[in-house]
């Protein structure tokens, strides 16, 4: 789960934040108000993970604590980093400081591939793979959304159309697709909550009073 190429790759020597000059580090993509709920889990990409070269080089316990700090860095802000403490990540990982500082000395340790990066005006950690993997859950959330968002407003005109149908309105009327927009554009405007036989009525009125719709032949007689 390191990103490497086929043929693998380095560690990246632990950070030295104290010799790192802020201005020099990447910026994290991600801003610190993202928020992942549950059903947006960042997916856990198992085929990567079991051919990484950090799985296949680390020994059992500095493995396990390394794949603790993925899933830690979830719930993190900004989502996908880890702090740069030895003290935080040590509370984090529920062991002793001496510990973590043991398992920091190892030639392949629990942070291998994680890197510093600018978030705002802090410097935290990230790691490339759980950074695509944060993205990609970012990315179906607001393809959901949108979804979502599009299948409401298809639902909605179609209201819209129904009500104007029963109030007599014409084909032309009901198949003006720019004349059903700002009235429905009016009717979130003017009235919130749900739409009522009486609020579509007064879109209509309002339509025809502001000389939205077509002269003549929009109203059946």
């Amino acid at each position: 789960m390191d990103g490497s190429p086929p043929n693998g790759f380095e560690q990246s020597p632990p950070p030295n934040l104290r010799l790192l000059d802020a201005g020099t580090l990447p910026n994290y993509p991600i801003p610190p108000d993202e928020r992942l709920e549950s059903h947006y889990f960042v997916s856990f990409w198992f085929n990567r993970w079991l051919n990484s070269d950090f799985r296949l080089r680390a020994g059992a316990e500095v493995r396990a604590y390394g794949l603790d700090l993925f899933f830690i860095s979830q719930n993190q802000s900004p989502v996908g980093t880890l702090p740069t403490d030895d003290v935080v990540i040590a509370k984090l990982l529920m062991i002793d400081l001496a510990h973590w500082k043991d398992l920091c000395q190892r030639e392949i340790t629990p942070l291998y591939n994680w890197t510093p990066c600018r978030c705002g005006d802090k410097v935290r950690l990230m790691h490339p793979v759980v950074t695509e993997q944060a993205q990609d859950a970012l990315a179906r959330r607001e393809a959901r959304e949108a979804s979502n968002s599009q299948k409401a407003v298809y639902q909605r005109l179609r209201r819209l159309r129904e009500a104007l149908g029963d109030l007599g309105c014409s084909r032309d009327v009901l198949n003006d697709d720019l004349l059903i927009e700002r009235m429905d554009g009016w009717l979130l405007q003017h009235c919130s909550g749900r739409r009522t036989h009486s609020a579509y009525g007064r879109a209509l009125k309002h339509a025809a009073a502001d000389g939205w719709l077509a002269k003549g032949g929009n109203l059946r007689r």
